[in-house]
């Protein structure tokens, strides 16, 4: 599967829909094209602007991804109110990305008979590796590492022709590719065993020098469809002061068993974590979200919180739990999370916007459809 040429755009203004489609064909789906540095002004300002609320509401035909086509709508990501311990800003400068590149991609094959799970198309021209760099792009935190093992070739191919001398700037920043390799020694010899194994394979980059000043870790799927800002995430983990934050949505039980869910106390940490739960200990993880914002018909039908896959470490937690605490557990959804929330002031980060983990043909071909929905104005 070639590689198609995409020319990422820095900001969040994203294309138009209306009944003829797409407007402003030069306009297209994550807006103006990075020239520059990250610290140009006028992306700055424009990129301030894009985050205010609008306060026109529009209305738009459920399961289409609204949130995805167009920034008109004012962001619906309801947080949980901390404990404050002296407000700190978090700077994008201190924070790095691990976008990880999945594995063998069974569910989705044919599509992943030559193509890494993140090289799938989606949207026409774009990969799904397009979706965390773009929301890294947009949201300032230009330190970026993608971990690859199953059928790279393509995935390496997309990112060399879309990120590299594509008129986009990183500044001091970097996108780097961290391919599997074997290493000296016994464990060395082994693949990445899971996702938290093929961190821990690479935790040494952190300890060189151009990153030793990075506090937080963003540890993200290379094939989830959605739009955040992430320096939102990370400010709340900071006002928190957690040692790992959880991006989690509400989902209804029809979905809920493919997810790790989570139980949350008034104050946001999750007390509770266990992995794609089924019979009984799915209804025993069934909560109340409308405290969540949600509306009674909506809590109903949406009664489970599912983590994202999405998350936040301090980088010294992260590091001592693969190296240390937890030397032989692989994987993070089922073996470091539900660990960690024993012993960790482990958050939530409600995500409130469209979301979907495109890890299925059924999701793949349904995301895609709602790509293509027109929208509802009237």
């Amino acid at each position: 599967m070639d590689s198609c040429c995409v020319a990422l755009r820095a900001n969040t203004h994203v294309a138009k829909a209306s009944k003829g489609g797409f407007n402003n064909g030069d306009k297209e789906f994550w807006g103006e094209r990075i020239r520059g540095s990250f610290n140009n002004s006028v992306w700055v300002n424009q990129f301030a602007k894009s985050l205010k609320v609008d306060k026109s509401v529009n209305k738009f035909k459920p399961s289409v991804a609204f949130a995805i086509l167009t920034s008109n709508n004012g962001r619906e990501t309801v947080t949980l109110q901390p404990p404050r311990f002296g407000r700190r800003k978090a700077d994008p400068k201190n924070v790095a990305s691990i976008i990880l590149g999945g594995g063998a991609g069974t569910q989705l094959f044919p599509l992943t008979r030559r193509a890494a799970t993140p090289a799938v198309p989606v949207g026409g021209c774009y990969r799904l590796i397009d979706i965390p760099m773009s929301n890294c792009i947009n949201s300032g935190i230009n330190k970026i590492f993608v971990l690859t093992q199953f059928n790279s070739a393509s995935l390496n191919r997309h990112l060399a022709h879309t990120y590299f001398g594509n008129g986009i700037n990183f500044g001091d920043g970097f996108v780097e590719v961290l391919a599997a390799t074997q290493t000296p020694g016994e464990a060395g010899m082994k693949w990445f065993q899971g996702t938290a194994d093929a961190v821990r394979q690479f935790t040494w980059v952190f300890e060189d020098a151009k990153n030793r000043s990075i506090e937080n870790i963003l540890i993200l799927s290379g094939d989830h469809l959605y739009r955040m800002d992430y320096m939102d995430f990370v400010q709340h983990h900071v006002d928190s002061n957690a040692d790992i934050t959880i991006s989690c949505v509400a989902v209804g039980e029809s979905r809920a068993s493919d997810y790790g869910l989570v139980k949350i106390d008034s104050k946001g940490q999750i007390f509770q974590f266990t992995e794609k739960p089924k019979g009984s200990e799915l209804r025993e993880m069934q909560v109340d979200t409308t405290h969540l914002g949600l509306s009674p018909q909506d809590a109903l039908k949406s009664s489970y919180i599912a983590s994202m896959g999405v998350y936040v470490f301090k980088t010294d937690t992260l590091l001592k739990l693969l190296r240390w605490r937890y030397p032989t557990s692989n994987d993070f959804g089922s073996e470091i999370i539900p660990a960690a929330v024993k012993e960790h002031n482990v958050q939530a980060y409600i995500f409130k916007d469209y979301w979907e983990d495109i890890g299925t043909i059924k999701s793949f071909y349904e995301a895609n459809l709602a790509l293509a929905e027109e929208i509802c104005s009237g």
